[in-house]
């Protein structure tokens, strides 16, 4: 049975028993966690647990020193960096803490990025950001810079980015750690929504137990060890 009382649905991402040391400091020590299609999963733990460094493994950004990670029923700890890097081209988004929006660029653009380095064209491109600048609410921001734009704002505009080319799987850093509560929990709402209108896995690191309770399940990372805890999603 899966965490929230249904059938178990078979993962889309995977770690198995990942280890990962920097230098002779152990970061993971055999670490499994899943996420199933369309599933929301809470990486959660104290500030050096290895939870982002997890999360860098499950997209391909570190190749662990032992164990493997699946991505949709195939192996991709032991492809090469290019085609790592392909792979989260692909199929993956990120947002981090801090936006990183590319201060040069506007909204509009910023969002459009990712769909011109895919090889869309460039009308095509800021059409799809202008339609996730509305599903946002950000309609009226796509001319700004991220240094006009509040840090609420900015992050909404990173999640259109990560999500404006169809990923399979969201991975989110600690995506309302810059803001405040009332802002973050925005975000969070605005970042779960879309994410199960475009049936998007999310894997989400964060060390706050209300962003995590938006979370079909939550994980915690100690000691360099995953433990899946029970469904305690409080909102959608």
């Amino acid at each position: 049975m899966s965490a929230t009382g249904g059938p178990a649905r078979a993962a889309l991402i995977e770690a198995r028993d990942v280890a990962i040391s920097f230098g002779r400091t152990p970061a993971l020590r055999g670490a499994n966690v899943s996420a199933a299609a369309g599933e929301i999963v809470a990486v959660m733990g104290p500030s050096g647990s290895g939870k982002s460094t997890l999360l860098h493994c499950l997209a391909g950004i570190l190749a662990p020193s032992s164990g493997e990670v699946h991505f949709d029923n195939r192996r991709i700890d032991t492809l090469s960096e290019a085609k790592r890097s392909t792979l989260r081209r692909d199929n993956f988004g990120f947002v981090f803490q801090f936006g990183q929006l590319v201060p040069e660029l506007t909204a509009e653009e910023n969002i459009a990025l990712p769909l011109l380095l895919a090889g869309a064209r460039r009308t095509q491109a800021l059409t799809q950001a202008q339609e996730w600048l509305r599903r946002l609410d950000l309609d009226g921001l796509q001319e700004r810079r991220s240094g006009e734009l509040s840090g609420g704002q900015a992050q909404r505009v990173a999640l259109a980015r990560a999500l404006a080319a169809g990923p399979k799987v969201l991975f989110a850093d600690e995506p309302t750690g810059a803001l405040d509560s009332l802002t973050g929990e925005n975000v969070m709402r605005q970042l779960v929504t879309a994410a199960r209108r475009e049936g998007t896995t999310v894997v989400l690191v964060t060390h706050d137990s209300r962003v995590a309770a938006y979370a079909d399940r939550q994980v915690i990372v100690r000691d360099g060890k995953a433990t899946s805890l029970s469904s305690g999603r409080a909102a959608s």
